[in-house]
């Protein structure tokens, strides 16, 4: 059968770019389809827009306290109209020399706005402003991204809540913001509002923060966002939301009993929900649960021609993994090269202030499975770069073999972190050890200096007092040997 095109790739996000530049590089006539504008939730209401507010916060944060850096403190004074036109102006800029349709059409990417709904497995109808048309295509890619989960809370429908799909488009600052949510998002804008002069209180059904991430850094994180005005209310459940005139009302259930928060403006940070209901999967026969399409390492659904990524899977909620698997998807459909998803060496990153990132396993993972391995720590407060800058909270956790120094997981809070723990994803894809790593030469004085300074605390707990005193007896040295401790720093 001859179809329209080789490839037919279902948004233009992150995953569905990605997809579409690599499939027409490589000569496959291509076809994207977005309901909207390209760029996606990153380019527009995820990672683009919140890093430049959370600049701007920081920037307010040291203003207020220049005598840190041996300046002089200032009050706070801004535009916040300001302040969120250049957030507009930046994620334009983003846009127009990334994402524009422009740049994918000089590719060979033949582009269509509109609805794409399936028809049958290899044909597609898109629903635009001028009318409907069909197209067929030889392989499928579906890239139809999330949105914002709603949840379910008595009198919230009658409310204007924000979700991040809202919130970049206020022009006024809350002078009180209560944030359902603390996770990454949630955690990201609460210490950024907070900082601009906002008071924020944050609700969490649990009992912790950032429950993905270390429980030791997320205590210390935790405790800077307690310094730089954030409130958490914890096992608080959400019962009933109202608005009479007033602030927004929110009653919740804390301890068995009940209290009001109240705040102007309620911000829900509860996650995100795969967009599935408008694609008609059924009729292609693809295989799908409410958390999002079903596919397997290689991103191929259960017909062989379509493949679906990034968050419409449910899989990863990360700008980052939506474009690997992208890459996963083109090489497998276009180029027949077997590729998986790495699922082992996924860098995740919540750009706070200090920020906190992972890559491989938890310590938490690690002991449930019962391996044999150590922590290596090495904290912010020897790296020299940190020092000049101020920056000396935070602290780096390695956990490897001790026998070979393999790294099985590293974790890390502070300065760069979302930098720095790309070096330990690339060591664990490619094997390289935390002797390899100290071995290899950093530039002074930076943040990454601290992986190799890392790494060092392995060599040190690989010495051998024993060894030491027979070296001592043949060359004569008289030097004290250090009994091994893995609670030293060197």
């Amino acid at each position: 059968m001859a179809y329209d095109f080789d490839m037919i790739v279902i948004g233009g996000g992150a995953a569905g770019l990605t997809t579409s530049g690599i499939a027409a590089s490589f000569g496959a006539k291509t076809l994207m389809i977005e309901r909207h504008r390209l760029g996606g939730d990153c380019t527009w209401t995820g990672c683009v827009p919140s890093k430049t507010i959370i600049k701007s916060a920081k920037v307010a944060h040291h203003i207020r306290h220049a005598s840190h850096y041996g300046l002089t403190d200032q009050p706070l004074s801004f535009d916040f109209g300001a302040m969120m036109k250049r957030l507009h102006h930046i994620r334009q800029e983003v846009y127009e020399d990334a994402d524009k349709p422009e740049n994918y059409e000089a590719m060979g990417v033949e582009i269509r706005f509109g609805a794409a709904r399936f028809i049958d497995p290899h044909t597609i109808e898109i629903e635009g402003e001028d009318g409907t048309a069909r197209v067929t295509g030889r392989y499928i890619t579906i890239a139809a991204g999330a949105s914002a989960f709603v949840p379910d809370i008595e009198g919230l429908a009658d409310v204007p809540y924000l979700t991040s799909e809202t919130l970049f488009e206020i022009t006024g600052q809350p002078e009180r913001l209560a944030i359902l949510g603390a996770g990454p998002i949630g955690t990201e804008m609460a210490q950024a509002f907070s900082r601009l002069g906002t008071q924020v209180t944050v609700l969490v059904r649990g009992q912790t923060i950032l429950k993905k991430d270390d429980p030791e850094l997320v205590a210390m994180l935790q405790k800077q966002l307690a310094e730089d005005g954030v409130q958490y209310l914890f096992g608080a459940t959400p019962r009933n939301v109202s608005r009479q005139n007033g602030p927004i009302a929110i009653e919740v259930e804390q301890d068995g009993g009940r209290k009001i928060v109240e705040a102007d403006a309620f911000l829900l940070a509860t996650g995100r929900q795969p967009n599935l209901k408008s694609l008609n999967l059924d009729a292609a026969g693809v295989a799908y649960t409410k958390k999002g399409i079903t596919v397997n390492d290689k991103c191929r659904t259960n017909k062989r021609h379509i493949y679906a990524i990034g968050d419409v899977t449910g899989r990863y909620q990360f700008t980052h993994m939506s474009e690997h698997m992208g890459k996963v998807a083109a090489s497998n459909a276009i180029f027949k090269i077997p590729f998986k998803i790495d699922k082992n060496h996924v860098p995740w990153a919540t750009f706070t202030d200090p920020e906190l990132a992972h890559v491989g396993a938890r310590e938490v993972d690690l002991q449930k499975k019962g391996a044999k391995y150590n922590v290596y720590r090495f904290p912010y407060s020897k790296v020299d770069r940190a020092i000049t800058d101020g920056e000396a909270t935070g602290l780096i956790k390695v956990f490897a073999k001790a026998w070979n120094g393999k790294i099985l997981g590293a974790t890390i809070l502070g300065a760069a972190a979302g930098e720095m723990i790309g070096e330990y994803a690339l060591a664990m894809r490619n094997g390289i050890t935390l002797r390899q790593i100290s071995d290899t030469i950093h530039p002074y004085p930076t943040y990454g200096l601290g992986v190799r300074r890392a790494a060092d605390q392995w060599y040190a707990q690989k010495q051998s007092p024993t060894l030491i005193r027979i070296m001592q007896k043949i060359f004569g040295y008289r030097g004290l040997v250090i009994e091994p401790d893995p609670d030293r720093i060197v």
